[in-house]
């Protein structure tokens, strides 16, 4: 039985854990992932999904600020492990750990590398309206997502997909192309094949200045953005000098001559907002500062009686 130390933070390293923990080849001899960090408004102290999960088990936990102590890296290493596993881990792991077990350290990555590499690839491939993304499995450098790649798995991305859908599909996505993949491995059977650097593209983490819609883009690239940013943090634009979100849009063929962020057009359940290029962007579900997510016929029935053809939200581009 080969033994593994898992690393990985978020629900999409969850699904790679589990099944390591639920197979017969397998021995999860120690879990590491993030310090737990506060969460919402009140700022309550929240454990990673992947500490959840092994406690769950009754796994040895670590959650160091910095992988990078020597006496963390030493008590690591003390497990003799036959392999690191990564999944959306979130620190670059130092050379004595990537060196340490006999088979090296691997990443799952949600990407099709060398493509996106970074802490954001499943927002920025939204985000860019991509027709496809994937799982790449790699071996782990001192490098950002460079290492030599050992296999990857493609699927489509659909028009109703958001960030959080696909989270959740490459997710087992990446379980299912780790399990693939382990035997051939352990048995030396895989060659990997280093990445073509002239194609490498950065997804850097989603930036607060990202959030803010800007409406002199066109209707359709607001709407990837909004979809981009869903479940979080969020597209947002101003009213009143606050923020008001907006959870789901849609780009329609309409034309407009108003200006970028004038609201065009209200119906019963939805109102319509002119975006760059004359293009319309229809609101569907919002949220108002203080207030949870609502469809937009609620908003406008509701908080959002005053907003009608020729209000204009906040414009500014996004600083």
């Amino acid at each position: 039985m080969k033994k593994i130390i898992f690393m990985g933070t978020p629900d999409f390293a969850v699904e790679s854990l589990q099944a390591l923990i639920d197979s017969e080849k397998y021995k999860v001899t120690a879990v590491v992932t993030q310090p737990d960090k506060p969460v919402g408004r009140k700022a309550r102290l929240t454990p990673p999904a992947v500490k959840v999960r092994a406690e769950e088990e009754g796994l040895p936990i670590y959650q160091p600020e910095n992988i990078q102590e020597a006496e963390v890296v030493k008590r690591l290493l003390d497990y003799q492990p036959d392999l690191i596993i990564t999944a959306a881990y979130g620190q670059i792991l130092p050379l004595e750990l990537l060196e340490g077990p006999e088979f090296g350290a691997i990443n799952i990555h949600a990407s099709l590398l060398p493509k996106y590499r970074g802490a954001a690839p499943i927002h920025y491939a939204v985000l860019n309206g991509d027709p496809v993304t994937g799982v790449t499995i790699m071996y782990m450098e001192e490098g950002l997502d460079t290492g030599d790649i050992l296999a990857k798995s493609e699927i489509k991305i659909l028009e109703e997909d958001d960030t959080g859908s696909l989270f959740a599909k490459l997710a087992q996505v990446g379980k299912d192309l780790m399990l693939e993949t382990l035997p051939l491995l352990f048995d030396k059977q895989l060659v990997a094949e280093p990445q073509d650097e002239s194609q490498a593209t950065y997804a850097p983490s989603i930036s607060k200045k990202q959030e803010k819609i800007d409406w002199k883009q066109p209707a359709h690239c607001i709407a990837q953005k909004i979809k981009a940013l869903r479940p979080e943090p969020g597209a947002y634009t101003l009213v009143e000098g606050q923020r008001f979100k907006i959870w789901d849009a849609e780009a329609v063929e309409e034309k407009t001559d108003l200006s970028a962020g004038t609201v065009c057009q209200v119906e019963k359940k939805q109102f319509y907002v002119a975006c760059g290029e004359g293009t319309v962007l229809k609101i569907k579900e919002v949220q108002p500062a203080g207030k949870k997510r609502m469809p937009a016929v609620n908003y406008l029935n509701g908080a959002g009686q005053f907003i009608e053809k020729g209000w204009t939200f906040d414009v500014e581009s996004s600083k």
